[in-house]
């Protein structure tokens, strides 16, 4: 009788552990790193302030460093400083500004593998989607340093610095990427660490920044106790926020109230719709691929409205695709000299958001919601004993209740909802479900019903039988609704969201009464 054949062991890729990716970022940039702790980064010098806030990776449970939170007082002095340090660098010629963010991108460029490992331990991103996040945002940057000569033609930086607060998923292709492009266009710029993740990747960015003289701040803190700082502050000519609506919400309320420039980028549920589609065996790898990182991120689809008349037929696309998702430890090898595995996704960001996304799905099959795929962790890579607390397994739930925030809400984690519709009124209303959206994308093989249908979704971009992405470079981003607030932004509409043109320019947007005043924020 044959033997069974036994599944290796997993190892740690040798010289991959969070000892090795820190001590080489501690050796590379001493003046940023001391001990076992990270510095802020303010009034121009690397200071030893702040209380650190302890801190584990979602990838096993080993302890990492804490973002060194600010009080509300430190702050407040560290935006007065980049106030001086703006005053200064809106002066700086663009060819001495072009040069100084060249060398910049080419210091990160020299050390992408280090900045992508960083992000590996400290936001659980498996190797391949850490090392795009790192290229996306060298590659976006030189795009601007090439254009920029012809954007900023007849413009000014604005009075004062640009104030930036993100969510974690994305520190290096959405937060070095606008403060790269903000400093190029003359702004001084602040940035608040993500307190979830992703503050060693970040101060080692900006100790590489710094070193060629450009003008930025990085502070940590609990965004209730910064905001008077980074968000009301009259020495901060712009706020540019990326995350959650209950939190945008309140940047929203403020900036308008102050009469401040702002981009304002919220959560929507992102919807793909299916309806009279029948090309199945191309939807099926489209499929796989948003699972990408978890969905853990602004254009994620976590909600698929398909026409009932078609759902047998979707989902003999749609479970072979969830079926074959690779999940696990993201640095954990069969043998020593293998390359890093390929997942689709690793941890969620914490333990405590897999648990919360588990008890939502649990909830919601209680209350009606019927599964019709749930994976086990036993069908993950992981090493042996490891602590798998932030891993979710992805699940699959047909016609979530109302009553449950899964179906109206981003759950942020590898978890789909589907719901049949009969009627197309039906299908636009289930894909309007969340009051405006960045992406949507419908399936159907007839031109003209998504050239009728397509304007009525409530998403900024409408995708054809293929999913939409945030895009770069001089992709136009935005959103609808209750997704964005404030400028439109995407190559020449970002640089006019931090500078300033002629008087009485009205800038491009989603601004809650639909107008700009005329250079607000001077």
């Amino acid at each position: 009788m044959a033997r069974p054949t036994l599944t290796p062991e997993l190892v740690l890729k040798p010289g991959t552990a969070w000892s090795d990716a820190w001590q080489r970022a501690v050796a590379l940039a001493p003046e940023a790193f001391c001990d076992d702790r990270v510095r802020n980064l303010w009034d121009d010098r690397w200071q030893l302030d702040g209380s650190p806030l302890l801190a584990t990776t979602p990838v096993d449970g080993t302890p990492i460093a804490g973002p060194p939170r600010l009080d509300a007082a430190t702050a407040g002095r560290a935006v007065r400083a980049a106030l001086d340090q703006h005053r200064s660098w809106r002066h700086t010629p663009l060819p001495s500004r072009k040069a100084r963010v060249t060398a910049a991108l080419d210091a990160l460029t020299e050390h992408r593998e280090l900045l992508a490992l960083l992000l590996v331990w400290e936001i659980g991103k498996p190797w391949r989607l850490a090392q795009a996040d790192v290229d996306r945002a060298i590659d976006g940057v030189r795009w601007y340093v090439e254009h920029i000569d012809r954007m900023t033609e007849g413009r000014a930086p604005l009075p004062g610095p640009v104030s930036n607060i993100a969510s974690w998923n994305y520190p290096m292709s959405v937060l070095v990427h606008a403060m790269l492009i903000q400093a190029l266009a003359g702004n001084a710029v602040i940035a608040k660490a993500p307190t979830d993740g992703g503050v060693a990747c970040l101060t080692l960015a900006c100790a590489l920044a710094v070193r060629e003289g450009l003008p930025i701040t990085l502070v940590s803190g609990s965004g209730g106790e910064l905001s008077e700082a980074l968000v009301r502050s009259p020495e901060i000519g712009c706020v540019s926020f990326v995350g959650g609506r209950d939190t945008g919400a309140r940047v929203a309320t403020a900036v308008a109230d102050l009469g401040k420039r702002h981009i304002l980028e919220q959560e929507g549920l992102n919807c793909w719709g299916v309806w009279n589609h029948f090309d199945w065996d191309t939807l099926t790898p489209l499929l796989r691929k948003t699972f990408d990182y978890a969905k853990q991120r602004c254009t994620a689809y976590p909600r698929f409205v398909v026409q009932r008349s078609l759902f047998a037929d979707f989902l003999a696309a749609y479970l072979p695709a969830v079926r074959s998702l690779r999940y696990g430890h993201p640095l954990a090898v069969a043998d020593p000299a293998d390359p890093l595995p390929e997942l689709d996704f690793g941890p969620l960001i914490n333990a405590a958001k897999a648990k919360e996304l588990a008890d939502l799905t649990t909830e919601a099959i209680d209350r009606g919601a019927v599964p019709l795929h749930q994976g086990t962790l036993r069908d993950g890579r992981f090493l042996p004993d490891q602590d798998t607390a932030a891993y979710l397994p992805p699940l699959t739930l047909l016609n979530p209740p109302p009553s449950s925030p899964l179906h109206h809400a981003e759950p942020f984690g590898p978890v789909d909802t589907i719901v049949l519709v009969d009627t197309e009124a039906e299908l636009l209303a289930a894909m309007n479900a969340s009051n405006g959206a960045l992406v949507a994308t419908l399936s159907t093989d007839d031109e003209a019903t998504y050239a009728r249908l397509a304007p009525q979704i409530r998403a900024f971009k409408v995708g054809h039988n293929k999913p939409r992405s945030r895009g770069d470079r001089d992709e136009l981003f935005g959103g609808f609704g209750a997704s964005w607030r404030g400028a439109f932004v995407g190559g020449d509409l970002l640089i006019r969201a931090v500078t300033q043109g002629p008087a009485g320019e009205r800038l491009p947007g989603n601004f809650p009464d639909y107008r700009l005043q005329p250079e607000a924020a001077a």
